[in-house]
């Protein structure tokens, strides 16, 4: 971009030292502007600035250029560029502030005058820190489509324009736009950002870089590689031309016919010799072609591009030898670049297509080889009219004769590009009578014609004649000397008679040439011999059409056999069915209802209980809060009350006002136990039913009524609502049109769920005055929630007191004390551990025995010891034992279960409602309750019995893991704010005891004082693709407004893969991306759901996405790996490590489903396999699991008469294969394999399989990457299916970069699956995703790349129709045939 518009001979960025303009460079081409930054410039002297603006420093300063020193001054500064009211900083200060921060000189600003006013740039400098040389970038310039931008109406704004671009190119990637003042904000987001993708998107993305002078230093090392590179070739060139007996000759034959094969630096074909190359059946060809002409759409969401990015693309594909008529009519009606070139590609007919776009051997005419000599003629004569041959083929093979091929092919002419259908024909000619007429008619008129045109008139049969014409006005156009060939139809004159055109023409041009012809006689010859009216009309327009053709588009379905016979745009329209809005009037009877029900002397002892809460003396503080502010922030320790008892205050606040009718509280709940507890716990205060006044909704389970008030829900499920209501700002406020009251419980604990509802109910909030939000905090640090929602006016605060009896702590020694625990009991301790200082030698033993692991047995006897201690004091109270997750809390039941007089429970989120509900019962007589729970019990719900608290001081917590690209739930240290927490669990009822399984120093020095908001710990594709569900395009502001914003870095590298994986497509949502929104689990488990549900393997396909959210089922014991690996092989027959667990998982569930096989035999076959049975358990409630969220998001069908249909591919394990490689792309790798080796034997050279060491892998981002040992495909010497790829789930880095769960597949699983496809315009072949090259016709990848097309719209239907059955559609079936044959007809 730099060098564009620079002046001749000059450095760039006009560093020509102190030399002047000329006056013909600044004066002469007003289509660029040159700038000087001469340092011999005077320096701005403070005079007044003269009548034009430009200050007096002399003669130069009126036409040629200056530094922007010199520019005069403005009373107001502020006023000017900012605005009346703005009060904060100024472009040119911030860019001056950057450079200082950077190190970099002072920026400076050429100025310059021209017809539209001034304009400016700015020149950065730095010093290099090695030489200390003074480097200096060309002036930041805008391209010439947008340097009208630059012209301001004062030098002043120039230089604040310029400065504005200059902070643009160095922060783009940052969020300080939001510092600018409005109109330069606007720029930033609008025209700044727009440039930008046009310049990343053409290879210019270096212009954005932080550090430019890094960038610039990097280009010219590279420009120097490159020159050094070049030499060195043109030496060696030399050397082999000079040789004798060298390649020489080869080298010039190479030259001359641009032929590729030989060696040396020229040749193109380098890097492509050894990639997979692609083919296509003709068959199967020919199949993909007719569904494209049945449902190519093209650019459904009609979307328009800019000017300039017309105009770029124009430029662009005009040097692909693409003529420029056919150009400008695809970005008309394209999205963007790639579908431009796709468009052409289909619909320009193949004599007019580059050279670089045909397969290769392509011969132009028609070349068949055929012993039906008869078919191969009438297919000849066909297609000389310029029809496409496959079409001809095609027709011909449909209708059997040449003559109502004719017709037919010319009826697709006429109806190519119509947005109708042609009007039916009549019958009334099909008798024999209106046949003899008709024959009659015609030959009447072929008599005069011969006789008219003489010598010009031949006739080849009783129905056909052909004329040559001489047309008019043919201006400076060859002499063509066209014949027109006309064929009776079957209902001539009534019907246009059957035209072709033949002459030296593309054959587009002759099809124009007869459709125009046709048309007019279609309106205006009809019904009277019309042939010589047709030839006068011809020669009249001949070459007319010949310059100005018209549309590709209206010729396109005759000329190419895949562009479609009518293009429609169908767009789906959603229906938003919103509550209606409240209406707040009063309704005495709702108040009298509830004043009668205030009498019942149940609920009036329901009352009197809690008025012993914390929170009930704080009553009217809430309810007055609350009315007189639209944010409220309730804090409160646990055991307050606020969680059961504001949602009352509000609501019988609302009856006593009489306006109890308009009222509906909407209260989330971090977890499902907590909204379930919650609302057993209000409906029994109020005496009432839950379901009636009070009620839940959490995932799959709901029970409300139309007169709930109350309505405890998970914050997903609020979250669902407001993002599936429609997909805009609007949508997403009407959808809580019917709320009055929404209070977000344990806000404190920052999930990325709380975080993202929270920024779009600060919006709703600005649109809905009457709504009202309540943040409730079990902690005090309500701080940062009052700053972020104090734009929407001030904000109430409420502090309840807790309720808490004291709590006695014992850390780890003092446990060990207690219970007299031996663990290293005699061992030597370690005098240098901190965690032990201080302590006796036998418990800092034990503790360093520990360690950090916990410790079942010590988790045994302190529950004995507890249990001694009560027992002894005569208390009933229960134990609280807090595990990190389920594994951990299921080896601490087995462990306990010995213990007979222990009552022992389960809690964690999976468990059914009704096995959480167990924890509140009290424990059968004679028993002590012990509760083993998650953090779920940390807060919210209450169990009211517990009197003594185990914390093991661990939490199990998402993290991403950036090398597997892969969310991970990680075993950590709890913080300490979440230890309190579990602390004060002991004391509800009465003192009570905290033994903490960890020492003081660990709880100090190891745990943070509250948990890292979720936003900043795991992957952002599920939350970025969930904004973009709801309507949302700028996705990076949108997160930037977050309470804690991610890091735009994290979130643009998210919006990038999700294209990469097909959920968006450009900006905008994919159907694949609308379903992938909406299914809770990882990404690339949710894809491969979908495509399950889409090509009949759907078991197969949810039980590979539970394998992989838990793990594989095989065990490797240490000393037996090779037994344990030889037996996932046995199961994985070389098809990949997933097939292969899928496969164990399967006879698994057979045996568990058969009853007569007893539960001791399947453990001893598994234990025989090396599997385990516990996780094959797990697997098999996971993928449960997975079905029912399919089924409530009505993905799949309830019934189960829909299961055969859905599960007809389970056995297709190429099927199979093919999709996890799409699921999980991008993360694939290219399999290389070592030149062939032969062997002789007696019938020939036999092809060796290669040895497993001698087979590479390289992926994109690392190089070469290695099959981790533990693979089931690490010694193997191939792959099935013509694989040429392998697909991994995982990647990890120890002494090399090693790839797990593999899967091998082959190009067109790569080619459908995959990225997007671009086209090598060297005719070289296909690129998939921008790394993997293919060689083949350019034609295939955009047959593949429609065919992806037609896939994602057959899903949104699928999706708007859960009932729709796709095992018999044509798509669904076609793309199952290219990767199951890769591509061949069987």
């Amino acid at each position: 971009m730099v060098k564009k518009g620079q002046a001749k001979g000059g450095k760039p960025g006009g560093g020509a030292g102190a030399k002047k303009p000329s006056p013909a460079t600044t004066g002469g081409d007003d289509s660029f502007i040159v700038f000087s930054n001469s340092d011999k410039d005077p320096k701005p002297k403070k005079t007044a600035p003269s009548n034009d603006g430009s200050s007096a420093a002399g003669p130069s300063s009126q036409d040629g250029p200056a530094l922007a020193g010199e520019a005069p001054k403005r009373p107001d500064v502020k006023k000017l560029i900012g605005g009346a009211s703005w009060t904060g900083k100024l472009p040119v200060n911030m860019l001056s502030e950057h450079c200082q921060k950077q190190k970099w000189e002072k920026p400076e600003y050429t100025m310059s005058k021209t017809p539209e006013g001034y304009s400016s740039m700015v020149i950065l400098k730095a010093k290099n820190t090695k030489t200390q040389e003074l480097v200096q970038l060309p002036p930041f310039k805008l391209p010439p489509s947008h340097k009208h931008l630059a012209a301001k109406a004062t030098a002043l704004e120039a230089r604040h324009f310029a400065a504005t671009y200059g902070l643009f190119r160095v922060c783009s990637m940052r969020n300080i736009h939001m510092m600018l003042p409005p109109d330069y904000r606007d720029l930033w987001k609008g025209e700044f950002e727009v440039l930008k993708k046009e310049d990343v998107k053409e290879g210019r993305a270096w212009m954005y870089e932080a550090d430019p002078f890094a960038a610039l230093r990097e280009r010219d090392e590279a420009k120097a590689l490159m020159e050094k590179k070049r030499m060195e070739r043109d030496k060696a060139k030399e050397k082999a031309l000079n040789t004798p007996g060298g390649p020489g000759g080869v080298g010039l034959a190479l030259r001359s016919n641009g032929q590729a094969g030989g060696s040396g630096a020229h040749n193109i074909h380098r890097g492509w010799t050894r990639v997979p190359k692609i083919e296509m059946g003709k068959r199967t060809r020919t199949t993909v072609e007719t569904l494209i002409r049945k449902y190519g759409l093209w650019n459904p969401n009609d979307v328009k591009m800019s000017e300039f990015q017309k105009h770029s693309i124009v430029n662009e594909f005009k040097g692909l030898d693409f003529r420029q008529s056919h150009i400008e009519e695809a970005v008309e009606e394209c999205k963007d670049r790639e579908e431009t070139l796709e468009w052409l590609l289909i619909h320009v007919p193949e004599d007019d297509l580059p050279r670089w776009a045909l397969p290769e051997g392509y011969v132009a005419g028609i070349s068949m080889a055929s012993s039906d000599l008869k078919r191969e003629g009438a297919i000849k004569r066909l297609a000389e009219a310029g029809y496409s041959l496959d079409l001809c083929k095609q027709i011909f093979d449909s209708t059997g004769e040449e003559g109502k091929a004719a017709e037919a092919l010319q009826q697709i002419l006429l109806s190519s590009g119509q947005d109708s259908d042609l009007p039916e024909k009549e019958d009334s000619w099909d008798s024999e009578e209106s046949r003899e007429t008709s024959a009659a008619i015609w030959e009447e008129e072929l008599t005069s014609l011969q006789s008219v045109f003489g010598d010009q008139y031949s006739a080849t049969s009783k129905d056909v004649c052909r004329i040559a014409i001489k047309p008019s006005n043919r201006g400076r156009n060859p002499d063509l000397q066209p014949i027109i060939q006309f064929r009776r139809s079957q209902e001539y004159p009534q019907n246009v008679p059957v035209i072709s055109v033949h002459a030296a023409l593309p054959a587009y041009i002759r099809l124009s040439i007869m459709k125009q012809a046709l048309n007019h006689a279609t309106d205006n010859l009809l019904g009277e011999q019309m042939v010589f009216f047709l030839i006068d009309w011809i020669e009249q327009n001949f070459y007319g059409i010949v310059e100005r053709p018209g549309k590709l588009r209206d010729v396109s379905a005759a000329a190419s056999t895949v562009s479609e016979v009518r293009p429609i745009h169908r767009k789906r329209q959603k229906i938003s069915r919103h509550p209606r809005p409240i209406a707040w009037t009063p309704n005495s009877k709702s108040k009298e209802d509830w004043t009668r029900k205030q009498t019942d002397p149940k609920l009036q002892s329901r009352i009197q209980q809690r008025k012993g809460l914390p929170a009930w003396e704080m009553r009217e503080v809430i309810i007055d809060t609350v009315e007189a502010h639209q944010v409220t922030i309730i804090s409160g320790e646990t055991g307050s009350g606020k969680s059961t008892q504001s949602a009352q205050f509000i609501l019988d606040d609302l009856y006593q006002r009489a306006l109890g009718e308009s009222a509906k509280i909407v209260c989330t709940q971090p977890r499902r136990i907590s909204a379930l507890g919650l609302a057993d716990r209000v409906s029994e205060e109020r005496c009432s039913v839950v379901g009636q006044e009070v009620g839940y909704i959490i995932r799959g389970e709901s029970k409300t009524t139309q007169n709930t008030k109350i309505t405890f829900v998970t914050t997903g499920v609020l979250l669902r609502r407001l993002q599936t209501s429609g997909g805009s700002s609007d949508d997403v406020v009407a959808s809580l049109a019917d709320i009055s009251h929404v209070i977000i419980d344990e806000v404190h604990e920052r999930s990325l769920d709380t975080d993202f509802l929270l920024v779009l109910l600060r919006d709703v909030l600005r649109k809905r005055k009457d709504l009202k939000l309540i943040l409730m905090s079990a902690t005090l640090d309500a701080g940062i929630f009052e700053d972020y929602f104090k734009s929407n006016g001030k904000v109430g605060r409420v502090e309840i007191s807790g309720r808490t009896f004291p709590v006695e702590d014992y850390y780890l020694d003092d446990v060990i004390q207690m219970t007299g625990f031996n663990a290293g009991r005699g061992a030597r301790r370690d005098d240098d551990d901190d965690e032990t200082a201080g302590m006796e030698a036998d418990v800092a033993a034990a503790i360093q025995s520990i360690g950090m692991r916990i410790n079942y047995d010590l988790v045994n006897q302190t529950v004995k010891e507890i249990d001694a201690e009560l027992s002894y004091l005569k208390q009933d109270g229960g134990i609280l034992i807090f595990m990190p997750g389920v594994v951990e809390i299921n080896r601490t039941l087995d462990s306990l279960r010995s213990i007979p007089n222990l009552h022992v429970l389960p809690l964690h989120a999976s468990l059914q409602s009704v096995e959480q509900r167990r924890v509140f019962h009290h424990a059968p007589a004679g028993k002590r309750k012990v509760v083993v729970a998650t953090n779920v019990a940390e807060t919210s719900i209450t169990i009211d019995d517990i009197v003594a608290v185990i914390d093991t001081g661990r939490v199990k917590e998402t993290s991403y893991d950036p090398q597997n690209n892969m969310r991970k739930l990680e075993e950590v240290w709890a913080s300490r704010a979440a230890c309190k927490q579990r602390r004060g669990r002991a004391g509800r009822v009465q003192a009570g005891k905290c033994y903490k399984l960890y020492t003081r120093n660990a709880e100090m020095s190891k745990m943070m004082e509250r948990p890292e908001p979720e936003i900043r710990r795991v992957p952002l594709e599920q939350l970025c693709l969930s904004v973009r569900a709801m309507g949302i395009k700028e996705v990076g502001a949108f997160l930037a407004s977050a309470l804690t914003p991610p890091e735009s870095l994290a979130v643009d590298g998210a919006m990038e893969l999700l294209g990469r994986m097909g959920a968006l497509d450009g900006d905008d949502l994919t159907a694949l991306g609308r379903h992938l929104s909406m299914i809770p689990a990882d990404l690339r488990c949710g894809k491969l759901m979908v495509y399950g549900a889409m090509f009949g393997c759907l078991n197969a396909c949810v039980s590979i996405a539970a394998i992989l959210t838990v793990k594989s089922p095989f065990v490797s014991p240490q000393d037996k790996r090779e037994e344990s690996k030889a037996a996932r092989a046995k199961f994985a027959k070389n098809q990949g490590d997933l097939m292969g667990d899928l496969k164990a998982f399967e006879e698994w569930d057979e045996m568990v489903s058969n009853r007569g096989i007893r539960q001791g035999e399947i453990r001893n076959w598994c234990s025989d396999n090396f599997l385990s049975y516990q996780t094959l358990n797990d697997i098999a409630s996971n993928r449960t699991q997975y079905l029912t969220s399919l089924r409530e998001l009505s993905f799949i069908p309830s019934s189960t008469s829909a299961s055969s249909t859905l599960n007809k591919h389970n056995s297709n394990t190429s099927l199979l294969r093919s999709l996890c490689a799409g699921a999980f792309n991008p993360q694939l790798a290219r399999i290389d394999f070592p030149d062939k080796k032969f062997a002789p034997s007696v019938s020939g050279a036999v092809e060796l399989d290669p040895e497993a060491k001698t087979i590479k892998y390289f992926n994109q981002e690392n190089g070469r990457v290695f099959v981790h040992p533990s693979s089931t495909v690490f010694d193997a010497q191939g792959f099935p299916g013509n694989s040429v790829y392998m697909s991994y789930f995982n990647k990890m880095a120890t002494s090399k970069v090693f790839i797990r769960d593999l899967t091998p597949f082959n190009a067109y699983t790569a080619l459908l699956f995959s990225g997007p496809i671009t086209l090598d315009t060297l005719g070289r072949g296909l690129i998939v995703d921008g790394w993997l090259r293919l060689r083949g016709w350019a034609r295939i990848g955009v047959l593949v790349s429609r065919l992806r097309g037609m896939l994602d719209d057959v899903l949104a239907r699928k999706i708007d129709e859960p009932e729709l059955d796709l095992s018999g559609n044509e798509v669904v079936a076609a793309v199952m045939h290219l990767v199951e044959l890769d591509g061949l007809d069987q």
